[in-house]
């Protein structure tokens, strides 16, 4: 029973004992044995308390004297532990004091080895009668007289090696991008005809006065020509994407039968809708064939307009994908940038679809792109590409490689050669035509035409005048592909020879 038990029961107990105040009547009427139970309780009750408390004190005592016992041996395990500690410090001092007194001697040491270093040096620069430097010298020059000769046969045969084998290295590069860019792509050549199943269509065509055919030809912007064949009407339009709208929607009108000028808009506007949707989807397939995915959408849509395109009867998106993947393969063997290779290939050509604006299919290449913020990289590579300016990366060597390889190729492009000679024979012989003219350069596969004239028949501000005239008469009178550059070209010279 603990004391708080024996004390609660007690103070209980007690007031349940405390005499209540009474009278002297009350105390008369208590008998003197009911007194005596009580007090032989109380008693009863102070030994038990007692005994509680005694029990209390005694726990205690063994309490503090085990906690006594444990902090005597924890405080001597922390005078042992103390006194080790100090040990240790005295340790290092004493190890601290060696090597310094080490690091003394090998200071002193070393003074010495040096006092004796250029004490030896010295002797040596008497008995030789040279300094240091000169005898440096002297050693170096006898290693090269000895070894020149020998480097010279390494060098030799080094270069000897390098051109025996770059070029079989250069071919099998080469032949493995070529082989890579094999594509199962089918070139489609847009055929600028539509057959006609009887006189009657071609009559609804014409319409009532010709009224249907000049509505078609206004809106479209192609001329019709019925008379080469009976069977086929012929569209011819500078634009071939034009083309290809006005080819679609005569044949859905063809197919329809009710052909009057409503019917035309409504075929031609279909039409226009549907090839644009399917040269953007052209594009696209372009772009994800090469690896190319974040392109602006306007030239998705313009590289789409490829398929429509031939540049000396090789189809754009043929050439464009051939061309790509050869200058990825590229280079990746000569670790060049592929990205930007990826998109100069890609993009080389695009200038060949501005219609609106005059200029070579370079420099709008280079402009168009710069309009959409293109890595300035792949612009210079872009510009570069026909060497119209010095090149300024491997990149733009790469590209330039590429469209060569991929347009001079056997069966690449099937230009007939007596039209191509006969073109740059007409170009030479417009230039000739005029007064002054001393000689004319027909360069570039005819893109650009070169007129050099007499200083002496040609003043400077007639080389204006004449750059023009043949500038228009080239435009009026033949046809030819991408643009056609006039430089004339006048110099004085003057020369005396002394004797």
């Amino acid at each position: 029973m603990s004391i708080l038990t024996t004390l609660f029961k007690s103070q209980k107990i007690s007031t349940k004992l405390t005499p209540q105040p009474v009278t002297k009547s009350a105390v008369a009427q208590t008998s003197p044995v009911d007194l005596s139970v009580f007090q032989a309780q109380a008693r009863e009750i102070i030994l038990n308390a007692k005994d509680e408390a005694l029990k209390i004190k005694d726990q205690a005592v063994r309490d503090a004297k085990v906690k006594l016992e444990t902090i005597e041996v924890e405080s001597k395990s922390l005078l042992s532990k103390q006194q080790e500690v100090v040990r240790e410090q005295e340790k290092i001092k004493l190890q601290a004091r060696d090597l310094e007194l080490e690091k003394e001697r090998i200071e002193k040491i070393k003074s010495s080895l040096l006092e004796k270093s250029e004490a030896l040096v010295e002797k040596l620069e008497k008995a030789a009668h040279l300094t240091k430097e000169e005898a440096k010298q002297t050693l170096l020059d006898e290693v090269k007289k000895s070894e020149s000769a020998e480097v010279a046969k390494i060098i030799r045969q080094s270069v000897e090696e390098a051109r025996s084998s770059c070029e079989e290295t250069a071919k099998e590069i080469l032949v493995d991008a070529m082989r890579a860019g094999a594509t199962d792509y089918v070139a489609e050549y847009t055929v600028s005809t539509v057959s006609i199943p009887d006189e009657e269509t071609k009559g609804r065509i014409i319409g009532k006065d010709g009224r249907n055919i000049r509505v078609f030809e206004k809106m479209s912007g192609v001329d019709i020509s019925m008379d080469e064949n009976p069977g086929e009407v012929r569209l011819s339009c500078f634009s071939s994407v034009r083309r290809e709208i006005a080819r679609v929607a005569l044949q859905r009108l063809i197919k329809d039968g009710r052909i009057q000028p409503t019917r035309i808009e409504e075929y031609l506007e279909r039409a226009k809708h549907d090839v644009e949707r399917l040269m953007y989807q052209e594009g696209e397939k372009l772009c994800h064939a090469v690896g190319v995915y974040n392109l602006p959408q306007d030239l998705v849509a313009m590289l789409g307009r490829f398929k429509y395109r031939t540049s000396y009867g090789q189809n754009m998106i043929g050439h464009t994908l051939e061309e790509t993947r050869i200058g990825i393969k590229l280079a990746h063997e000569v670790k060049a940038n592929v990205e930007t290779v990826r998109l100069a290939c890609l993009l080389h050509d695009i200038g060949k679809i501005v219609d609106d604006v005059e200029g070579s299919h370079v420099e709008l290449g280079v402009n168009l792109l710069k309009k959409y913020n293109m890595p300035q990289a792949v612009i210079n590579a872009v510009g570069e590409h026909h060497e119209d300016q010095p090149f300024s990366s491997k990149e733009s060597v790469i590209t330039y490689i590429a469209d060569a390889i991929s347009g001079s190729r056997p069966g690449a492009r099937h230009e007939n050669v007596e039209d191509y000679v006969k073109r740059l024979e007409r170009l030479e012989e417009i230039a000739n035509k005029h007064e002054g003219v001393a000689e004319t350069y027909a360069i570039q596969a005819g893109r650009e035409l070169r007129v050099i004239v007499t200083p002496e028949k040609v003043s400077d501000e007639k080389i204006t005048i004449m750059a023009s005239a043949i500038r228009d008469e080239i435009q009026n009178t033949m046809t030819y592909p991408g643009t056609v550059k006039v430089t004339v070209v006048r110099e004085v010279r003057a020369s005396e020879v002394a004797k």
